[in-house]
Parts: structure tokens; sequence; C-alpha cells
């Protein structure tokens, strides 16, 4: 198979983030099935290959298969990739682009994979969800309920996404009840450790991607939240509810009234067996997003689309998806012929 490269802006300062660990935790994984580079686009880094070095240096169509990601430079990035083999690694949808025909898709959740369905049917599908790191869940402790009612933080909170009736309202008010509430913000070093410390997990990303104009594209921290044994309180936007289910997994924020939520998270915390998750259907989830399962799903992906390119590159066209133009003429056209059906059917009478 061809060699992977994963395109990122950078590694490090302002571009850390949990998109960046995902995608640099992706391409660790990957490594052990082909062999996989991180090329940085913005910055240039000691020890790293840089795009534009790489592009100046190696004609097109070259040996690797290129992994684009970021969001608004995808558009950017497939231009000046165009005569190489590369591949969309899909999170959040809502940017606005298409992709050119031939450019295939790795969804890392069913909302991704049902949005580039609908926008780009052409193009080859697949669905890779974001595996959660080995680290979560290498302690079987983790989840023993007399044991979690012991940590020491009621509830956790995340600043970056909460919504502001989260932070504003709710929190307060938890701590009006005599709560212990963290709420975290700025890079955790031991982010597991944190975890593990929390009792019940609130995670209310809703508003955030409405005002973004985008979408949650996995939510991965509920994932890990539950992997750490804690309760979880989450909205169920977008690619939340491939598999949180209200009540089951996890529980609704949000549920009505302040007064329900303070009632429940209260609950909750003080007696966490009773609200987490049940073990076997945890554990079912979880497992779904193992490394050893992330590790298959992209071996056979990556097979299918070593493939596909090996088609286009012998001059096999491909197929190329309808514009909205031609889409609109047909709806229009079908909706003339029917008119004229029905006037013949009238002159006839």
């Amino acid at each position: 198979m061809r060699p992977l490269r994963f395109l990122v802006p950078g590694t490090s300062g302002r571009f850390r983030c949990g998109g960046l660990q995902v995608e640099l935790q992706t391409a660790r994984l990957t490594a052990s099935i082909v062999p996989t580079e991180v090329v940085t686009y913005r910055r240039k880094e000691p020890g790293r290959p840089y795009l534009a070095d790489l592009l100046r240096q190696e004609r097109a169509p070259g040996s690797a298969l290129w992994i684009v990601s970021w969001g608004f430079d995808v558009p950017r990035q497939l231009r000046l990739l165009r005569g190489r083999a590369v591949a969309y690694h899909a999170h959040s949808t809502g940017y606005g682009f298409d992709l050119p025909a031939g450019v295939p898709v790795l969804a890392v959740s069913r909302n991704t994979l049902g949005y580039w369905g609908n926008r780009a049917p052409r193009n080859p599908l697949f669905l890779v969800p974001n595996a959660i790191d080995a680290s979560w869940g290498d302690d079987d402790r983790v989840a023993d309920p007399a044991l979690v009612a012991r940590r020491p933080i009621d509830v956790l909170v995340q600043a970056r996404k909460s919504s502001a009736y989260v932070l504003q309202q709710l929190v307060p008010a938890l701590r009006a009840q005599g709560l212990r509430v963290e709420v975290q913000s700025g890079w955790v070093d031991d982010l597991v450790g944190l975890f593990r410390s929390a009792k019940v997990y609130l995670y209310d990303s809703a508003d955030y991607w409405r005002s973004e104009g985008l979408s949650e594209g996995f939510g991965l921290p509920p994932l890990e939240a539950l992997a750490s044994g804690c309760v979880v309180f989450s909205s169920v936007n977008h690619a939340l509810a491939d598999f949180l289910d209200p009540g089951a997994v996890g529980h609704q924020i949000g549920f009505g009234t302040l007064q329900a939520d303070l009632e429940r998270i209260i609950a909750a915390a003080a007696d966490p067996g009773r609200w987490q998750a049940d073990p076997a259907q945890c554990n079912r989830l979880l497992s779904m997003f193992s490394e050893q399962e992330l590790r298959y799903r992209w071996a056979e992906a990556l097979k299918s689309i070593d493939q596909h390119w090996d088609r286009l590159s012998s001059l096999t066209p491909p197929l190329r998806n309808p514009s909205p133009a031609s889409l609109e003429a047909m709806r229009i056209l079908s909706k003339l012929r029917s008119l004229t059906s029905r006037w013949r059917g009238r002159s006839v009478l």
C-alpha cells in the first residue's frame, strides 16, 4: 500500500487542540499498518517534513497517499495536491465545500458519513471512528461504583465548547447546592487523571456548534468520560447521537428545566452507581472504539483506497456527482412531465 502523509498545520503551540491530538493518534495507529509520517503546512518544525518543500521536491503523482482533514483548509490543500493520491479524513461537517470527483472520504462518525453520503454520493465513503487511546481503559477499577463515589470532584466541566447555560446557570446552581464543581480550561497534561477524579461529567456542545455553523464531528470527551467511569450528562447533537443513548449510556443535559438538571446531577453525584451506564452495554460500546478495532477498520479502508487510486492512475475516469443545477433541472423537468400528464388526462375526459 501507499505510505501515508497526514497533513496538519503544526503540532504545538496555538495548533494544540483536541482535533490535532486525534489526528496525531490516528497517525500513530496507521503507522502499525503502513509507513506513516506527519507533514506540517503552516509552520516548519524541526524533524518534520513541510508540505511546500515536499511539493517542490516530488513530482506528481508521487508514491504517497495524502490525508487532509483541517476543515476550512481542505479546499486549498486539495488544489495543491491535484494529481496526487489523496483522501479526506472528515471530522466536523458544514464547511460548505464540495469534494472533487474520486476523492475518498474517511468519516469519523455516522453523522459525518451521512452528510457526505448526501453531498458526495459517488465518492468512495468509509466509516472509521476515532479510537480511544489505550490509556483511558487500562484500569478495571475505574467503573467501580464504590470507588467512583469517593472521587474528590463531584462534577467536571470543560470550559471549551460548553454552553452559556452550563457555565452561567447550571454550574453556579450546583455550587450553591454544595457540590464541588471543577471547570477546566486550558491545556491539561494528565487528562486521564482529571477525568478519573470526577464522579459526573457535563458536556453541552450544541450551542457552540450551532454558533459556528458546523457539527460535532465525533464527540470524544463524553466517550472518554464513559471510559473513565464517570456518569455522563451531555447534549445529543450531531455525532453524539451515534453512541449516547439518553437514559441508558448517558443522560441528556438541558432536560427541559434547570430544576430537572439539578435534581438528576445532584442524585448522580450522591450515588454514581445508580446513574452509571450499564457495564455490559458500555463495554460493548467502548470496544467499538478500541485501537484494535480501529486498526482493522483503517487497514481495510486503506486497502480499498489504494485500489481505487490504482484504477484512477490507469486513467479510469471517476464517477461524478450531479451538480445542484442539474438536479434542479431534473426536478423541474419531472414536474413539467407530471403536469403535462395531468393535462392530457383531463383533455381526454
